[in-house]
């Protein structure tokens, strides 16, 4: 089985390194031709508007949406939620998505750089207690549509109840980068979807 990380801009690195612990082979994907050689893709955090602008310029934007609404199995963290999105609050009049999870997201919805922040999220369907979620200039969901099941959100704070992790079909994406924590439990509840995918 081999898993795509959109390698644009962002925690490249990170989710390859994630998947290969996962037992999947991995691959960087920034050509169309690329994206046909693999099974899925997870789409890293960074900065969403430079991510959208780069899959404009390199030819990507409609190759993914087609393999998204032809059923290819994608994860996005952080940024990647952001891009999933079918609407984004707060963000360029020019930024483009891949209309995937049907959702409403807000950009830095948590604030920006310095209020970035540690906390645990439990996550449905995920086993193993609380997951020590790490927020980066974060987006949260404001609205889910019928499809979508909210598998987590924010348990405490000013933020608490705000919607933190989504699932439609297909789909997962997290406003948080589990591939900085080494707690390898979201990767692999994504490399098991896809192999139900398959």
């Amino acid at each position: 089985m081999n898993i795509g990380v959109l390698a644009l801009q962002g925690d490249v690195r990170e989710h390859l390194a994630a998947l290969a612990e996962s037992d999947v082979r991995t691959r960087p994907i920034r050509r169309p031709e690329e994206l046909a050689d693999v099974e899925a893709l997870v789409i890293p955090g960074g900065e969403s508007t430079t991510i959208s602008k780069l899959a404009v310029s390199f030819g990507l934007l409609d190759p993914i949406r087609k393999r998204i609404a032809d059923g290819m199995p994608v994860y996005g963290s952080c940024a990647g939620m952001i891009l999933l999105a079918t609407t984004v609050l707060d963000g360029r009049p020019d930024q483009e998505s891949f209309q995937g999870i049907e959702m409403t997201v807000r950009r830095n919805a948590f604030g920006r750089q310095v209020d970035s922040f540690e906390g645990d999220v439990a996550i449905d369907d995920i086993a193993g207690g609380d997951f020590h979620a790490v927020f980066i200039r974060a987006p949260w969901v404001e609205e889910v549509g019928g499809d979508v099941r909210v598998l987590g959100r924010v348990s405490g704070g000013q933020a608490a109840g705000r919607i933190v992790a989504v699932r439609q079909g297909n789909l997962l994406a997290t406003a948080f980068h589990p591939e900085l924590t080494g707690d390898l439990r979201v990767h692999r509840y994504f490399v098991e979807m896809v192999r139900q995918a398959a």
